[in-house]
């Protein structure tokens, strides 16, 4: 008996200790990079500041788009520049250092990994071949190097200015990244510059130049310098002649086995990456800027808190959700080659087609001075090169999926009341945007066909992706018309809320597949429906093949830009009307009828979780007064495709979109982006409390919640009975808590109120 008192007490202690060291674990250790790092997340894991410049990490071969793959690929080296969850070509890969022993006889350095350590702001790895290992973290435009020798073995470094992802055997490859010009030089004993000259990538960009400045702690005993395939004893600086350039650097036998190195990065020049390395990083502790790195995160990551009972799984998930939405756009501020002020300037808008929906709306709730930086960097980009940038990278628009989103995000920020932006300027830069062609280049930026688009109501088929672009313009119109309703333009809000109707004019309201009724169907320029649709562009065979509403892909010959629908088809965009729902309802012969339809879409599989045109679709029920089937399909589709492993991301990330989306889920929240509210669905976290940057607190508390009560019985919003199954923004915004109390069965909450509409 005595035995088993102790055995009680002792089991009573370990909890309470272990209670306690829960408590104290600081929030950036659960996040976890590979997180989406396998299959087709395509995250970023190597180390990076919140939205920062510099991105560093290993490059397996020069094919990922985020440079790193699993093992036992090998590495060609570490570059210094990558974006995250991205499809479509690579970009970026600048500035590789590789760390080697041997002779200086060889170019090539590739090694192969015998293990990996990745964390929040840290990589780490050490090769097989010669058990040199390397660890990484960074500041916001430098990157530190620590890299150990074994005993008796040469401290090598190779840096490649020359290196590049992306890059492929056929010159002027779409997508692919081309070499335009490399330079290096030894400026001391301790210090290299030069730069990388390359162009294209994803959105087939002008000529982008990163500039470096590397600083050794250790003097250099031997080099030899590199280019166009010859190596050269006596020459400390290969000039840029539109070859590659490189060098290798041997730093002796000395005692000391590690070798620190800094690399700051510009894009603006090499003396400029040498002041990021004097601001930023002036010592020599590595340790120090972990530290700070680790330091930064734990603030943004600490405004929203879980409840103590949340399991490791869901920490890990929803912590590393915010994270890779932090990750990107890239704060440029003072890093601009293209004008010189002290605006706010961000790159890697990495599509605005994929982060207006939840990503944006996620950085305006938890980090709003940022977003509001973002907003005006935009603004800026309009006033010095004439149109809102729509997917950006390296300093240069490009491309346009679909609308012209951009103004999505604008609305945004003005019906969530962000101080500090000139939306005066904004409408402006809209309307740029829904009356001005862009041009012969209509990837670029603006809205492509946007002549037929005014002149038929909608972008008839024979135009690039005019299902969705008419569809997204309707929106992008609508959008225009809540900040002109806003600002007072009565004439304005009556033209454009008018035009927001336009996606009707593609509905084929007699269309009938899988038992539902009414779809956006291709129409040509004389109003014509389209049944047989003619694929490929030569001139003398013309094949057709029948047109439906479950048609994904095209066949190989046509090109992935030229479709009726970008990625995805008629049953996907024909539910994704965010700005009129109740009409779309209507139109698919009322309620009833539309719960059919959604069932089908989600039971039937034609719902893909790894795309972004559906991400509002799972909500879709609350127009019809029943919140509780969209938690249902919510929970199902998190439970399916979300999880803690390297896989775990259900598709490309596409700068945090993907993660965003589950982190809202996860909080029981999901924006509808350009609209003032979010609808509510049962959490997967019992309690998320929320500190907003005006000081204030918002709670949302589920009580009972588990596994069978699943379903939101009743709410009550700072004490009082809430039963609307949305929440205005500004209710979030004073603070204040949300109380939802769970039940095993549905009940009439949430079913009276329908979210707002035009």
């Amino acid at each position: 008996m005595k035995l088993s008192i102790k055995i009680i007490t002792f089991l009573g202690i370990a909890l309470c200790c272990t209670h306690e060291i829960n408590a104290q674990k600081q929030l950036h250790n659960y996040v976890d990079p590979m997180i989406g790092s396998e299959g087709v997340g395509r995250v970023f894991i190597g180390p990076s500041c919140p939205y920062g410049m510099v991105k560093p990490s290993p490059d397996c071969t020069v094919s990922p788009n985020s440079g790193w793959l699993p093992l036992p690929k090998e590495v060609t080296g570490f570059s210094q520049v990558h974006v995250s969850g991205t499809g479509g070509g690579p970009k970026y890969g600048n500035i590789q250092i590789m760390p080697f022993s041997g002779a200086l006889d060889k170019l090539d350095q590739t090694s192969y990994r015998a293990e990996e350590i990745v964390k929040l702001g840290y990589y780490e790895t050490v090769f097989k071949e010669n058990n040199i290992k390397t660890e990484i973290t960074t500041a916001e435009k430098v990157a530190f190097y620590r890299i150990t020798y074994p005993k008796n073995t040469a401290k090598n470094v190779k840096i490649d200015p020359g290196f590049f992802l992306g890059e492929e055997s056929k010159s002027d490859g779409r997508e692919a990244q081309q070499f335009v010009g490399s330079q290096i030089e030894i400026v001391s004993d301790t210090e290299v510059r030069g730069y990388s000259r390359i162009r294209g990538g994803w959105n087939n960009g002008r000529a982008y130049t990163v500039y470096f400045w590397a600083v050794f702690d250790q003097p250099i005993a031997k080099y030899v310098t590199w280019k166009d395939g010859k190596f050269y004893n006596n020459q400390s600086a290969q000039f840029d002649s539109g070859k590659k350039t490189a060098a290798l650097f041997s730093f002796g036998n000395e005692v000391k086995q590690e070798l620190n190195v800094k690399i700051g990065i510009s894009f603006l020049s090499e003396l400029k990456a040498k002041n990021n390395i004097e601001v930023e990083i002036p010592h020599w502790n590595f340790n120090t800027v972990l530290a700070s790195l680790e330091n930064k995160w734990e603030q943004l990551l600490g405004r929203i808190q879980l409840s103590a009972d949340t399991s490791e799984e869901y920490r890990k998930m929803f912590y590393t959700g915010l994270y890779h939405t932090m990750i990107m756009p890239t704060d440029r501020t003072g890093e601009n080659p293209l004008w010189t002020n002290d605006e706010p300037y961000y790159d890697d808008f990495y599509c605005i087609w994929d982060t207006f929906r939840s990503s944006s709306p996620l950085i305006t709730l938890i980090d709003s001075k940022r977003q509001v930086e973002i907003v005006n960097a935009m603004l800026n980009i309009y006033k010095r090169e004439g149109y809102l940038p729509e997917g950006r990278s390296g300093n240069d628009n490009g491309r346009t999926q679909g609308g012209s989103n951009a103004e999505v995000v604008l609305a945004d920020a003005f019906v969530k009341n962000l101080k500090g932006i000139d939306y005066e300027l904004a409408l402006q830069a809209m309307l740029k945007d829904a009356t001005v062609p862009p041009g012969g280049n209509e990837e670029k930026e603006g809205r492509g066909g946007l002549l037929d688009y005014l002149k038929f109501g909608y972008v008839p088929y024979g135009t690039d992706r005019a299902g969705n672009r008419t569809i997204d313009y309707s929106y992008n119109d609508y959008n225009i018309a809540t900040i002109a309703k806003g600002l007072n333009h009565t004439d304005l809000y009556n033209q454009y809320i008018k035009q927001a109707d336009n996606w009707q004019n593609l509905w084929r309201s007699d269309y009938v597949n899988n038992g539902s009724t009414g779809f956006i169907m291709p129409k040509d320029a004389s109003g014509k429906w389209l049944d047989d649709i003619v694929f490929g562009e030569s001139k003398i065979q013309k094949p057709t093949f029948k047109y439906t509403p479950v048609i994904i892909e095209s066949p190989w010959y046509v090109c992935h830009w030229c479709v009726f629908f970008y990625e995805g088809n008629s049953w996907e965009y024909s539910l994704s009307i965010p700005h009129d729902v109740p009409e779309l309802v209507r139109k698919s012969g009322g309620e009833a009828a539309f719960q059919k339809r959604l069932d089908t879409f989600f039971d039937t599989k034609l719902y893909n979780v790894a795309n972004e045109p559906s991400f509002l679709t799972p909500c879709l029920y609350h127009w019809i007064g029943k919140p509780y089937l969209s938690s249902d399909r919510i929970r199902t589709i998190i439970k399916d495709n979300f999880n803690s492993s390297h896989e775990g991301l259900p598709g490309n990330d596409d700068s945090g979109a993907m993660s965003s989306w589950l982190a809202f889920h996860m909080m029981g929240l999901y924006p509808n982006a350009g609209q003032p509210y979010y609808l509510l669905n049962t959490p997967l976290i019992k309690e998320t409390t929320l500190q907003l940057e005006n000081g204030k607190y918002f709670k949302i508390s589920a009580k009972k919640m588990s596994d069978k009560n699943r379903y939101i019985k009743s709410a009550l919003l700072n004490g009082k009975h809430y039963s609307k199954a949305w929440i205005l923004h500004d209710d979030v915004a004073k603070g204040g808590e949300l109380v939802l109390e769970m039940d095993s069965k549905p009940s009439a909450w949430g079913t009276a109120i329908l979210p707002p509409t035009k």
